[in-house]
């Protein structure tokens, strides 16, 4: 069921029931991959232990702006140069390759992240589009300046991420709290990247943090079968 965002979960020793704006579903159990800060809004009847709620309070993301440039051609590799840059100066500090094989143009993704991805939260879209190509021409040349199209995603802006790539764990946070990541709250189980032990804040990690859930809650079930 899509487009139907949880705001309230209600959890007894019988199972679970999860409320969205407009519908309510009961199951017997119920997993929750939000990011930690994110679980940590919506509401749960009775309350979650204050250990569970005072680890998501700790688990904040980061600010991160993700910008794809997309050009007639892939520029850069004509100079024998792999599109992939790394410096110590922004507000781009990061560049890659990330055009398609089957298709002509070239596109070189980057960031702008931290410090840097907060200030630029400020300007306007032309401001960091022009900060944007200004660090590219430094990297790969004055062809940089002839671009087709600028696309952006402020993650901080998006409602259901408010920041990227993942949560980070703020100092003490896994030695004092660690332990209530992943442990369930009666029908109540976690899963997301953040929960991965390999692969943590990324797209594997979050596969892996699925099937992990889906065991976890499976073998519960049969065991009570």
């Amino acid at each position: 069921i899509l487009e139907s965002p949880i705001t309230r979960i209600e959890h007894s020793e019988n199972g679970v029931k999860v409320f969205s704006r407009e519908n309510s579903w009961e199951a017997k159990k119920v997993i929750v991959t939000l990011p930690p800060t994110l679980a940590g809004r919506i509401t749960y009847s009775p309350a979650l232990p204050g250990m569970r709620d005072q680890l998501t309070q700790r688990i904040p993301a980061g600010s991160v702006i993700k910008i794809q440039i997309i050009y007639k051609t892939p520029f850069w590799r004509k100079e024998g140069l792999t599109g992939q840059a790394v410096s110590f100066t922004g507000p781009i500090k990061i560049v890659m390759d990330n055009s398609l094989p089957n298709d002509s143009r070239g596109v070189l993704v980057m960031f702008m992240e931290g410090n840097d991805g907060r200030e630029a939260s400020e300007w306007t879209i032309e401001k960091r589009t022009q900060k944007a190509i200004d660090c590219l021409v430094d990297y790969f040349g004055n062809e940089a300046k002839d671009y087709l199209e600028y696309v952006e995603k402020n993650w901080c802006d998006e409602e259901f991420t408010r920041g990227g790539y993942g949560g980070h764990f703020t100092p003490g946070v896994w030695t004092g709290f660690g332990k209530h990541l992943r442990k369930p709250i009666q029908h109540i189980h976690w899963a997301g990247a953040e929960t991965a032990t390999v692969w943590n804040g990324y797209m594997e990690g979050a596969v892996r943090s699925g099937e992990r859930a889906a065991t976890e809650v499976s073998k519960m079930l049969k065991a009570k079968s």
